[in-house]
């Protein structure tokens, strides 16, 4: 019973914390918003450029899609041999029976629509704000409800049970928000682009896969027969609980912040000046000169170096080494990539936590920010076959200047090609 006392305590805390920050819908920012649909909300943006913030990154994101790809390094130069094509004994056949069934519910358009070439550029085209950057694939809103339906059998037969309702969780916050704010053309549980690249297949020979993309939800998932890589994925949420309506008990990603935390205050006093690289959220220290393909903080992504457009970044080694951890401390390392890789079915998840642990010689894990209770903060995990970064952000539609608690993203991702399973992909189906 107390713990019970204290979870309903903690998730009125953070009720309470949210709701201190909605903003005024007066504005002119919610008043225009709420006259324009999603692709007129798009336009806006492009012609007036506004927020400029937003505009000028969306511009250094332009040119870093034009970039050919070679993944994210830790000194620019990819490290061969780390991934091997085998089988992880996931369901591909019951997967792609899915696939080919939301094929047979769609006309001539919409297929042409959907699909791509299994090396087609698009799969780098994810973005995680509100706006329809590049509109490609079938958007859940605007296909019937038959299709919609189809789309998430597909996503639910490919990620583990537990993945999918993570998923379900942020699409549903993600329609929490545009309620709270009344831009529900904008941000709604449909808001969300599907592609389909390849032709779906049992067979290692033929690679296929999809990718999600919308608001605080990107996921990249490839099949080589009956292996998978999820990967990049980029899960967010403002706020990070729903308290009110239908999905009202909904919370996300408190977890992961939770264990960082835990991890943090668990090292000696030297062993924490190592790990914490910058005291604060936005520290004078950080490279602000303005080059938002290389700046170390923006006011999108604040302290994430993987987001949206980064796949080729040069994200050196910082903190400390997780070989110097303790074995409990180490143990808290994994239930972290856990946390982060719970898309993956169980099978394909152990493998890579095990390929994790087996490069904690070479694993490094920092922190930004404080690390009181209440302190909001940012820590990344970084070694050659994994990059986990969680960040406390400040409000985008709430309106917290500071970064807070309840609105929290994360991104996973598989260094030295491994993204968009590159380096499992024979040369003639390389991105």
């Amino acid at each position: 019973m107390p713990s019970t006392l204290h979870r309903m305590s903690s998730f009125e805390e953070a009720s309470a914390a949210f709701r201190a920050h909605l903003p005024d819908l007066a504005t002119p920012r919610f008043t225009t918003a709420a006259e324009q649909d999603v692709y007129e909300y798009a336009k806006f943006f492009q012609d007036n450029h506004a927020p400029p913030w937003l505009f000028e990154l969306t511009q250094a994101w332009a040119k870093l899609y034009e970039e050919p790809f070679k993944g994210v390094t830790s000194d620019g130069n990819v490290k061969e041999g780390l991934y091997e094509a085998r089988d992880e004994g996931i369901d591909i056949e019951s997967i792609v029976k899915k696939a080919e069934d939301l094929l047979s519910k769609l006309d001539e358009q919409q297929s042409k629509k959907l699909k791509y070439p299994v090396n087609a550029k698009e799969w780098r085209a994810w973005s995680n704000p509100e706006i329809l950057l590049r509109p490609f694939g079938l958007r859940l809103e605007e296909v019937p409800e038959a299709t919609n339906d189809a789309i998430h059998k597909v996503i639910e037969a490919s990620l583990s049970p537990e993945g999918y309702q993570k998923a379900l969780a942020s699409m549903r916050i993600n329609h929490f928000l545009g309620e709270c704010v009344k831009l529900p053309k904008i941000m709604n549980k449909d808001s969300y682009n599907f592609l389909l690249f390849g032709t779906p297949s049992a067979s290692p020979s033929s690679p296929w896969g999809w990718l999600l993309y919308g608001h605080h939800l990107d996921i990249a998932c490839f099949f080589r027969g009956p292996q998978i890589t999820i990967s990049p994925t980029f899960t967010g949420a403002e706020p990070n609980i729903i308290d009110a309506g239908p999905w009202k008990g909904t919370e996300i990603l408190h977890k992961k912040g939770n264990i960082g935390l835990k991890l943090m205050q668990s090292l000696t006093s030297e062993q924490q000046q190592t790990a914490q690289i910058y005291k604060n959220l936005r520290d004078d220290g950080m490279k602000q000169t303005g080059d938002l393909a290389t700046d170390r903080w923006n006011k999108d992504d604040q302290r994430h170096l993987c987001g949206a457009f980064r796949d080729n970044r040069i994200v050196p080694y910082e903190g400390v080494t997780v070989s110097s951890l303790t074995p409990d401390q180490q143990s808290l390392v994994l239930e972290i990539a856990e946390e982060m890789l719970l898309y993956l079915p169980t099978k394909s998840r152990q493998l890579r936590l095990d390929q994790i642990k087996s490069h904690f010689e070479e694993t490094y894990f920092s922190w930004i920010g404080g690390y009181g209770d209440d302190d909001a903060f940012y820590y990344r995990i970084q070694s050659p076959v994994v990059i986990l970064e969680f960040d406390h952000h400040s409000g985008v539609f709430l309106s917290n200047t500071e970064p807070k608690k309840f609105h929290t993203h994360t991104i996973v991702r598989t260094p030295n090609a491994g993204d968009y399973g590159q380096a499992i992909r024979a040369t003639e189906h390389r991105l």
